[in-house]
C-alpha cells in the first residue's frame, strides 16, 4: 500500500462581533470581538508574540461569516501568483524558503571542481552543472535518447509490448502498466508486488471523456496539438497524424480505467493473483517478460489492483496496430524527458504542461529548477546536509512533545464518542498505542554510492538516478520490512501517514515558519502544526485509514453496528463537501476527497484537544486582543493560506483528494464546536451550520 500523502503543498491552493444584533463589524479597538473578553487580562502575557499575521487579515470581513478570508483575506487581495507558479501560499513560501537553503549547499558543491569522484559533493555538484549547461543540451538534441527511441522503433508486433514496458518503467516513462513494490496489506511483514492502471499524458479521465465540460474539451484539442509539436521537434512528417493516433489510444485507456473515487477502496483494490491467474486476465500480454524485465521474476504471486482494466487493456493491445503503440511510447518518452533536453522541447512540454494544465505564465529559471531536479534526485544527501545545517535539535524534541499530547487527545476523543460500542473502542485504542511518530529525519540516512552522476550528460544522468531508484524499489522484495525507511526526504515541506507501517512522518522542512513559529505563544502552533499532527493522525482512522488495524493489516475490526454508523457520518460529509465549488460549475467531489476531509476535521478537533492538554487546566493568554482559542484557529487557517490559478483549481478539483484551502478552514471548522463558542457563531451567520447537520467522527 502506496503512503497516504496528505500533500497540502499540492493540495493548499487554497469582522467578529458579539452578534447581539445584525452582522455588524467588529469595533476597531477589540479585534477579536466579546470573545476575547472570555479569558482575564491578567492572563495575557507580557513580550509574547501572537503569531498571527495581523497585516494578512481583513477586517471588513467577519469571522462568523467566511473565517477563511477574515484570517486572510488582505493577503489574498495583495498577493500576486508569481507568474511560474500555478499556486501560492503557506506551504510555497515555505518551500521558497528551503529551496533557498538548498541553494547555498548546491552551490558549495557545485564549485569543488576538484571533489572526489563518487562523493556526495561531485553527484550535487556534477548534476546541478549538467542541467544549468543548457547550451550543450541544444548541441546535443535528441542524441541522449537515440537508444531508447531506437528501443521503441525496432518493437515488431504487440507481443514485444511487455518487454518494451518494462524498460520504460525502469527509466520513468511508464506505459498502461504500472508496478510498484510495497508491503502487502494483507501481510504488512513482506514486501509484495502490485501492478496497476496508468499510461494517461493528462491529469485524469474526465480530460478525456468528459464531453460536456468545454474547458476540458480545450485542454484535449491543445493536448493534441502538443503530441504533434513534439513529434514535429522529433523530425516526424506525419506529426498531425500520429497525435491523433496516440490520443485515440490514450482516450481508449482512460475508458477502461477505474475513476479516482473506485480506487480509493482498499479492499476492491487487494486482488492478489498467481502468475497463472495474472495470465488469464490478459492473455495477449507477456507477464513472465514484464516482471522478469522490472526486476520481479521470481515473484509467483501479484497484487492486481484494478481487474477489470488489465481484461480491457488485453482488449485493447490486440485492437490497435502496433504503428500506434511506437507513436505512443515515443511521446511518452519524449515528454518524460523533455525538461532535460534542448530547448525547444523544454518550452513545448512547459508550453502545455506548466500553462495549459496548470496556469503558469512562464517557466521558472534554469537555476532554480536545476536546484529542484538535484533536490529530488539526489533527496537524502542533500537533505543530510540540509538538517545539519536548519534543523535545530530542540524543534524535534518540541514537536515530538505536541505529537504526544495529540496522541493522548485522540484517545480521550475515542472515549468521548456515543455513537461507538466499546468493542470497537477497545480496537481503535489498541491502534492508537501502535501509531509510530517520525520527526524531522530519518535514523539512517540512503546509500547513492551505486549512483553514477557524469557531468555533461544530464539525461543519462536522469535515466540512471531513475533507474537506481527503481532498484532499490525492487531489492526489497525477499527482504524483512525495513521501518526506518522514510517515503518523504527532510527537506520536503509536507508530511503523510502510511496505513502499512500505521505511523505518521513530519520532515523537517515541514517544521519552520510560516507553518511553524519558535517564538510564537504556543496556541497558534497547536494551530498551524498541530492541524498538520492531528491530520495525519486522524488519516489511521479515516474511511480507509480505519480498515486497517495497528500492525498494518487490511482488517476490518469494526462491529457491523458501528461500521455503519461511521459510513452514515461519511455520507453527511460527502454531501457537505460537494455543495462547496471554488469555480462555477466545479463542484468539489465529496467522495474523492472524504478521507482528507475527515482528516481536516478530525484533526481540527485533536488540536483543540490537544492544546488544553497542554494548557494543564490553566487559562491561555490574551495576545494581540485575540484569545488562546481564537489564535488556534488563526493559526490552522493561516497554515492553509493559498490562492491558485483556475487551471490549477480545476485539475485539483478532478484528481487532488484534498479540498481547495478554503474549504479546508472554512468546511472542518463548520463542524467545530470549540470554533462556535471561540467566535460566538450563531445562527445566521453563515459559518453557521445546524447541529443536526454538523459531523463529528473523533
Amino acid at each position: 500500500m502506496k503512503r497516504s500523502l496528505c500533500s497540502t503543498l499540492i493540495a493548499g491552493l487554497f469582522a467578529v462581533a458579539s452578534h447581539a444584533g445584525a452582522h455588524d463589524s467588529a469595533p476597531a479597538g477589540n479585534p477579536a470581538g466579546a470573545a476575547a473578553n472570555t479569558v482575564a487580562p491578567s492572563a495575557a502575557v507580557a513580550g509574547m508574540q501572537s503569531g498571527i499575521e495581523l497585516t494578512a487579515m481583513d477586517r471588513d470581513v467577519r469571522a462568523q461569516d467566511d473565517f477563511f478570508r477574515f484570517t486572510q483575506g488582505k493577503w489574498l487581495k495583495d498577493v500576486e501568483i508569481p507568474s511560474d507558479r500555478s499556486s501560492w501560499g503557506a506551504f510555497n513560501i515555505a518551500q521558497d524558503k528551503v529551496e533557498q537553503q538548498i541553494a547555498a549547499i548546491v552551490a558549495e558543491s557545485a564549485a569543488q571542481t576538484n571533489a572526489k569522484a563518487g562523493s556526495e559533493a561531485q553527484k550535487i555538484g556534477d548534476l546541478y552543472t549538467s542541467y544549468m549547461d543548457q547550451a550543450r543540451r541544444d548541441q546535443l538534441g535528441l542524441a541522449p535518447l537515440k537508444g531508447e527511441l531506437a528501443r521503441i522503433a525496432a518493437l515488431k508486433d504487440t507481443r514485444g509490448l511487455a518487454t518494451l514496458m518494462a524498460r520504460l518503467d525502469r527509466i520513468g516513462v511508464g506505459g498502461p502498466v504500472s508496478m510498484y513494490v510495497g508491503q502487502d496489506n494483507k501481510d504488512s511483514t513482506r514486501y509484495v508486488v502490485s501492478v496497476s492502471q496508468s499510461g494517461l499524458g493528462m491529469p485524469d479521465r474526465d480530460y478525456y471523456l468528459n464531453d460536456s465540460d468545454a474547458r476540458l474539451k480545450d485542454t484535449r484539442a491543445k493536448y493534441q496539438a502538443h503530441i504533434e509539436k513534439m513529434l514535429a521537434l522529433a523530425g516526424h512528417q506525419d506529426a498531425a497524424a500520429k497525435a491523433a493516433s496516440i490520443l485515440a489510444l490514450e482516450t481508449g485507456i482512460a475508458r477502461i480505467q477505474w475513476t479516482k473515487v473506485e480506487n480509493r477502496d482498499p479492499v476492491k483494490r487487494y486482488n492478489k493473483k498467481t502468475l497463472a491467474e495474472l495470465r488469464a486476465l490478459a492473455p495477449g500480454f507477456d507477464w513472465n517478460a514484464y516482471l522478469k524485465g522490472t526486476g520481479a521474476g521470481k515473484e509467483r504471486t501479484v497484487i492486481v489492483s484494478q481487474p477489470s482494466y488489465l481484461e480491457g487493456l488485453d482488449k485493447l493491445i490486440a485492437a490497435t496496430p502496433v504503428e500506434d503503440w511506437k507513436s505512443y511510447f515515443e511521446f511518452r518518452t519524449l515528454s518524460s524527458y523533455a525538461p532535460y533536453l534542448s530547448q525547444a522541447f523544454v518550452d513545448e512540454s512547459f508550453a502545455f504542461r506548466g500553462t495549459v494544465l496548470s496556469g503558469s505564465k512562464e517557466n521558472r529559471p534554469l537555476d532554480k529548477r536545476a536546484i529542484a531536479e538535484v533536490n529530488r534526485t539526489l533527496s537524502e544527501v542533500v537533505g543530510k546536509a540540509y538538517v545539519g545545517r536548519h534543523f535545530p535539535a530542540e524543534r524535534k524534541q518540541q514537536v515530538l512533545d505536541m505529537a504526544k499530547n495529540f496522541i493522548t487527545a485522540f484517545g480521550e476523543g475515542i472515549d468521548q464518542l456515543e455513537w461507538m460500542s466499546p468493542e470497537t473502542k477497545k480496537q481503535a485504542h489498541a491502534k492508537l498505542a501502535k501509531i509510530n511518530v517520525k520527526i524531522g529525519y530519518p535514523d539512517k540516512w540512503r546509500d547513492y554510492s551505486k549512483l553514477k552522476i557524469v557531468r555533461g550528460d544530464l539525461v543519462g544522468n536522469m535515466m540512471r538516478a531513475r533507474e537506481f531508484g527503481h532498484d532499490y524499489m525492487v531489492t526489497r522484495l525477499g527482504k524483512p520490512v525495513d521501518r526506518t525507511v522514510w517515503s518523504m526526504s527532510p527537506q520536503t515541506v509536507n508530511a503523510y501517514y502510511s496505513p502499512t507501517l500505521n505511523e505518521v512522518v513530519f520532515p523537517a522542512a515541514r517544521l519552520q515558519y510560516p507553518l511553524y513559529d519558535a517564538d510564537a505563544e504556543p496556541a497558534v502552533n497547536y494551530g498551524s502544526v498541530g492541524i498538520s499532527i492531528g491530520h495525519e493522525i486522524s488519516h489511521a482512522f479515516d474511511d480507509k485509514g480505519s480498515q486497517y488495524d495497528g500492525d498494518g493489516n487490511l482488517r476490518n475490526w469494526w462491529t457491523k453496528e458501528d461500521e455503519e454508523k461511521f459510513a452514515a457520518r461519511g455520507k453527511v460529509l460527502v454531501d457537505q463537501y460537494a455543495g462547496y465549488s471554488p469555480l462555477p460549475g466545479y463542484h468539489l467531489n465529496g467522495e474523492l476527497t472524504l478521507g482528507e476531509n475527515i482528516a481536516d476535521n478530525a484533526g481540527a478537533i485533536m488540536a483543540s484537544r490537544a492544546y488544553q492538554i497542554y494548557l494543564k487546566g490553566k487559562p491561555g493568554p490574551v495576545i494581540d486582543g485575540f484569545t488562546a482559542e481564537q489564535r488556534l484557529f488563526m493559526g490552522l487557517a493561516q497554515a492553509r493560506k493559498g490562492k491558485a490559478r483556475d487551471a490549477a483549481l480545476i485539475s485539483q478539483v478532478k484528481t487532488d483528494p484534498h479540498s481547495p484551502a478554503e474549504f479546508r478552514v472554512n468546511g472542518s471548522l463548520r463542524n467545530h464546536p470549540g470554533f462556535y463558542e471561540a467566535f460566538g457563531v450563531k445562527q445566521g451567520d453563515k459559518m453557521y451550520l445546524d447541529p443536526k447537520d454538523r459531523v463529528i467522527f473523533w
